[in-house]
């Protein structure tokens, strides 16, 4: 090894080839020395003179000091930075049930570059991940595509947090969901299902009233089961979403503010029928029990579960395909769409998104029959009426002769009463 006119920079006599080697501080957690050494540059090529060499160590110091906590930061493995910064963030930002669902994703890319310096993820380190969800890790495409978009999450709030200068993943294709539609009913499916309830059990009369509630308000499954009572006006007809249920057990749950995004708050307007059948259920469940909770047949709420055996039991006995929870939003929204026309910015609010775009984004295929509907109301729509007599002069054509032009027309008829062309 041999020294040249650059602090920090060296020659291997073997190679030919340079190389630097610097003290950046002292770790104040371990109080350890730190050192930086490389032998390549940015494009992994090996240093073939002092001065390139020289200007690398230049750019990783200024690295360094631009680092946000100093020492310890530069450092930071990816795990670290997780488990002591990301993961807090998160879980104090989105609601309980949000967290409790995604939780299980954060290990597996935690496990996949946990010992790594978050500085030193690199874009073939990224991308090397991304094929490996898609190529080998056995998981749908929806859910590699849940992971990897957690991930580059995670990296970008390391940017805005100033761990990093630039989310490197970005650089990567994201990977797409992939075509998933969840299933929902007709309003032809959900007539057959309301019909297989017997309103005069006490259970099969609340059992019936929360698949209605849902299905005419589209509402999630935590927004509905955190109702009270005192959410309903029945005065002006509306239902106000502005709790969310965090449950563990029937002894142990909060009503929390935390809705999934801001725009779940919301005010939606209510049909006679609902009001109706809200004012039924509500008369018979206080004559039982005084209970706050809407949806309760002992004055404690329900776990989301529930819903789940609700829609099993009776789609079943219906003879109807069976949907999850969520598909009763999902069917609220072809409901809209598919009977009534409704406009994309009156569905947007009463789903509580945050943009029409959003809408559009998870129901869109929904629109698909509208078509049909359009070419058919443009049938007839347009009356046809043609003079007997042209009033523009022919100014004539080479390829056309005056036999073909003055050819007349033979009458043909045009089905559903459409007029005589």
């Amino acid at each position: 090894m041999a020294t040249t006119k650059y602090p920090g920079v060296y020659k291997n006599e073997k190679t030919g080839y340079f190389f630097y080697n610097v003290e950046l501080g002292v770790d104040q957690i371990t109080g350890k020395r730190i050192q930086k050494k490389g032998s390549r540059d940015s494009h992994g090529l090996p240093f073939k003179s002092a001065k390139s060499c020289h200007d690398m160590l230049v750019s990783v110091k200024a690295e360094f000091k631009k680092t946000r906590g100093g020492a310890h930061n530069y450092n930071m493995t990816y795990e670290q930075f997780m488990n002591s910064v990301y993961l807090p963030y998160y879980k104090a930002s989105v609601c309980k049930n949000t967290w409790n669902n995604r939780k299980t994703v954060f290990p597996i890319f935690i496990n996949r570059f946990k010992a790594k310096k978050l500085r030193d993820i690199s874009l073939a380190d990224c991308e090397n991940f991304r094929i490996y969800l898609l190529n080998h890790s056995g998981y749908s495409q929806a859910y590699c595509s849940q992971l990897y978009g957690s991930f580059r999450k995670s990296l970008d709030y390391a940017v805005y947090r100033q761990f990093l200068n630039e989310n490197i993943s970005n650089r990567t294709r994201a990977i797409p969901k992939g075509k998933h539609t969840i299933p929902y009913w007709t309003k032809f499916e959900f007539e057959k299902v309301i019909s297989t309830f017997n309103k005069s059990d006490y259970l099969e009369h609340l059992h019936f009233t929360m698949l209605w509630l849902y299905y005419v308000t589209g509402i999630r499954v935590s927004e509905g089961l955190a109702l009270y009572w005192s959410d309903i006006d029945f005065s002006k007809k509306t239902l106000r979403v502005h709790y969310n249920l965090d449950m563990k057990s029937k002894k142990e749950y909060t009503r929390s503010l935390t809705l999934k995004t801001e725009n779940s708050k919301r005010i939606i307007s209510l049909d006679d029928d609902t009001i109706k059948i809200l004012k039924e259920w509500k008369r018979r469940q206080q004559k039982l029990v005084n209970s706050d909770f809407v949806m309760s047949y002992d004055g404690s709420p329900l776990h989301r579960c529930i819903i789940g055996r609700i829609i099993n039991k009776h789609s079943s006995l219906a003879k109807i395909h069976r949907i999850q929870a969520k598909g009763l939003r999902h069917s609220h929204a072809s409901y809209l769409i598919n009977e009534h026309n409704a406009d994309i910015l009156v569905i947007s609010k009463r789903l509580g998104h945050s943009s029409p775009e959003i809408t559009l984004k998870h129901y869109s295929h929904l629109w698909g029959n509208n078509d049909r509907s359009i070419a058919d109301m443009i049938t007839g729509n347009i009356n046809i009426k043609f003079s007997n007599k042209s009033k523009s002069k022919f100014t004539g054509n080479q390829y056309i002769s005056n036999e073909i032009i003055k050819t007349p027309l033979q009458s043909t008829s045009i089905k559903n009463d459409t007029p005589t062309i």
